[in-house]
């Protein structure tokens, strides 16, 4: 395994909690994170823990029609900042992505959290975390942190 990588295995949902905890380890402060995974392998399941470990208060839910939600939480220093949920699912070209103002949410100071970035790739930050996430055969999940596209 690369040491730009990452690699867990969770046999349940109430796991999440762990993979956040090395998401933040692994980041090392880097707050764009890209989501990689087939339909149902649990890419909004994992922004919803994130979201609960900061104690979001709003609900978290998939932005698969809004494209974008946004969750305020407040930082450490008592602070009210943002998580950027998008989800780039329906999105058909380049040209939408940019039509939907996504180079905001891409460098600003906020979490965001990219659910099918492929279609934005060229668009992406040089220091944005790549979490791929993969159903096994026994349902479990195998999860991927890494520096470089998947």
């Amino acid at each position: 395994m690369n040491e730009d990588q990452l690699k867990i295995t969770i046999k349940s949902e109430a796991e999440l909690e762990l993979v956040v905890d090395s998401l933040l380890r692994f980041a090392k402060g880097r707050k764009k994170i890209a989501l990689v995974g087939d339909l149902g392998a649990g890419k909004t399941a994992f922004v919803k823990a994130f979201c609960r470990s900061l104690k979001v208060a709003d609900n978290v839910s998939s932005p698969t029609f809004a494209l974008v939600n946004e969750y305020v939480f407040f930082s450490e220093n008592g602070d009210e900042s943002l998580i950027h949920h998008l989800d780039l699912y329906r999105l058909k070209s380049l040209d939408e992505a940019l039509g939907i103002g996504i180079e905001d949410y891409l460098y600003d100071e906020s979490y965001c959290f990219i659910e099918w970035p492929e279609i934005i790739m060229e668009l992406l930050p040089d220091d944005i975390v790549f979490m791929k996430i993969e159903t096994q055969a026994d349902e479990s999940r195998q999860i991927i942190f890494c520096d470089n596209d998947l």
